[in-house]
């Protein structure tokens, strides 16, 4: 159901399309950013990186294929048992790339059409989620707050659990405690302990004075700094013989992976560097 309900989010890419939106701009400076040097702008390039790297790649995606693995008897991991990598590793592929294009091209023009609507007419500082919701008014008009709220809604079903779930194994794994969904909560009390205590939190946080959007934006920004060592580290297990044995990254994918890293240590590196400036 929640699946269905994300599907108002393509909302947001018919108003691109039904605003005025100067397309030769946005191409232009999809590849030919304009950089401020000042604290706000890296702020929100941090953010925005926050988000698009998030906990799920980095602790939900993979926990979960070691999960499906353990739980397919006929299946072995990878390097007991090279001759299943081609088709795993080309549904993993397959299931990664489609689901971070389409988040993306997403992501993308809710910028873009917010950035036609709201921004246009000088609301840069949203504070709440009607607010944000006016993004929509020019294709869904009295219906706004209802399309609005079905993606809130769907895409909060999807991103609670993995969002728990990735603090859970993360911190799990780190302790040494039974984790994975997989196995019974008996099994694994301190794994489903975590996961009752961060969903709680979150709800808890909608009765605080809190800011919901300000949360969310330096939530992002904490994942954006946070996200450049482990990035290091994934690196330098990935592609070490030690660890990866023959399955270590392709050329194309090391450089790939160095550069997003490296630009994720820029962008957190400029953030710090401009705090302080006027």
């Amino acid at each position: 159901m929640c699946w269905w309900l994300t599907v108002s989010l393509f909302a947001y890419v018919a108003v691109a399309f039904a605003v005025r939106t100067p397309w030769t701009t946005v191409a232009y400076h999809l590849v030919v950013p304009n950089i401020a040097w000042k604290a706000s702008y890296f702020t929100v390039v941090v953010a925005l990186l926050g988000t698009t790297i998030s906990p799920y790649l980095f602790f939900w995606q993979a926990e979960e294929e070691v999960e499906e693995v353990k739980e397919r008897d006929h299946a072995k991991p990878l390097e007991r048992a090279p001759e299943q990598a081609k088709p795993e590793l080309r549904r993993i592929r397959i299931d990664t790339y489609v689901g971070m294009i389409f988040s993306n091209l997403v992501a993308l023009f809710i910028i873009m059409s917010t950035a036609a609507t709201l921004h246009a007419h000088g609301v840069t500082n949203i504070e709440t989620s009607s607010q944000a919701a006016l993004a929509l008014k020019p294709i869904a008009g009295p219906f706004v707050f209802l399309i609005f709220g079905l993606g809130i809604i769907g895409t909060g079903l999807l991103a609670v659990p993995v969002l728990a779930g990735s603090a859970s194994y993360a911190l799990g794994e780190a302790l040494g405690w039974h984790v994975g969904l997989s196995r019974r909560p008996a099994k694994a009390r301190a794994f489903y302990g975590a996961i009752a205590a961060a969903t709680a939190i979150g709800a808890l946080l909608n009765f605080t004075p809190i800011d919901p959007i300000k949360a969310l934006f330096w939530s992002a920004v904490i994942n954006g700094v946070v996200a450049v060592p482990l990035m290091v580290m994934i690196m330098l297990v990935s592609t070490s013989k030690a660890v990866m044995g023959k399955f270590t990254l392709s050329r194309g994918l090391r450089v790939l992976g160095w550069l997003a890293t490296a630009v994720m240590g820029m962008a957190a590196a400029g953030m710090f560097a401009t705090m302080g400036q006027a």
